[in-house]
């Protein structure tokens, strides 16, 4: 409600002002007939619909890929029993610093570089800085351990095709992250249905004024608070991993697989999960 009510105000205002005219000086406003009105507002809604439909897929893909790479981690660190406690620990580590990266890479403005460099070793931590894409670098990371372990004969073909397969889940869920991430819904669509609805709301009260007298502002303001907040909230849902209201709360998955991961390593003293703040998980 407060972002939408400034445009919520002025409709108000604007339908006042109609109605006012309306009734001191009528032969400067003639009388519409208000069914074309609820027409065009059906069909407004419809297309409402629709684009905000595309930004919940838009949303729930984000979630989807979320819960697989949880599901990954946690595959993860099931398989790596198989690893001696040294290697595994190092697999593991790699696995939580992939997950803080990655919101890192999605959220630029949300960089927390500690939870990352203070799971690699020095060397690692130097090229992840310098790196231009840092959570991909971790996968590659991640292959050239499996590699490493392979060659010295600590997994065989078989071992190594199944842990391979995970790191490629991984990577495949940066991929789709990244793809929702750079492919917005098309601007002009989207501005065009932002115009289109702002237009019809200031039209309504030409519609009504004649029948509703001064109750028009009550129905317009009401007409307007749902066509404003659907538009936003679509705002909001179209890239899922902004800091918005509305966006997934990646600090707090990630938090999840990092837990997850220290006690496999078997941590008792875990970092408490983020909590919301102001109602709002992040």
């Amino acid at each position: 409600m407060p972002k939408i009510l400034p445009q919520v105000l002025v409709v108000g205002l604007v339908s006042a002002l109609v109605v006012l005219l309306h009734l001191k000086w009528p032969h400067f406003l003639p009388i519409y007939d208000g069914g074309p009105f609820a027409l065009l507002g059906i069909a407004i809604s419809v297309f409402l619909s629709f684009r905000n439909s595309t930004c919940y897929d838009r949303w729930w893909e984000g979630r989807k890929q979320w819960g697989a790479l949880i599901w990954l981690s946690r595959d993860m660190s099931r398989q790596t029993l198989l690893l001696p406690e040294a290697d595994r620990k190092h697999m593991l580590d790699l696995v939580i610093a992939f997950a803080h990266a990655l919101v890192q890479h999605l959220r630029p403005s949300q960089i927390e570089t500690d939870k990352v460099v203070g799971l690699l070793s020095e060397a690692e931590a130097t090229a992840w800085r310098e790196s231009s894409f840092p959570p991909d670098f971790l996968i590659r990371r991640m292959g050239a351990l499996l590699i490493e372990l392979h060659s010295q004969g600590k997994l065989s073909d078989i071992l190594f095709e199944m842990f391979d397969r995970t790191v490629s889940g991984m990577a495949g869920v940066q991929a789709a992250c990244e793809r929702i991430r750079s492919t917005p819904v098309p601007f002009p669509y989207m501005l065009l249905l932002n115009r289109t609805a702002f237009l019809f709301c200031l039209c309504i009260p030409f519609g009504f004024a004649h029948t509703l007298g001064w109750a028009t502002p009550f129905p317009a303001m009401l007409i307007a608070y749902t066509f404003f907040g659907l538009d936003k909230l679509g705002d909001e849902l179209e890239d899922p991993f902004a800091l918005t209201d509305n966006s997934l709360p990646l600090a707090f998955l990630a938090q999840s697989i990092d837990n997850n991961m220290r006690e496999a390593l078997g941590g008792s003293d875990l970092p408490p999960l983020p909590g919301p703040q102001n109602y709002i998980l992040r």
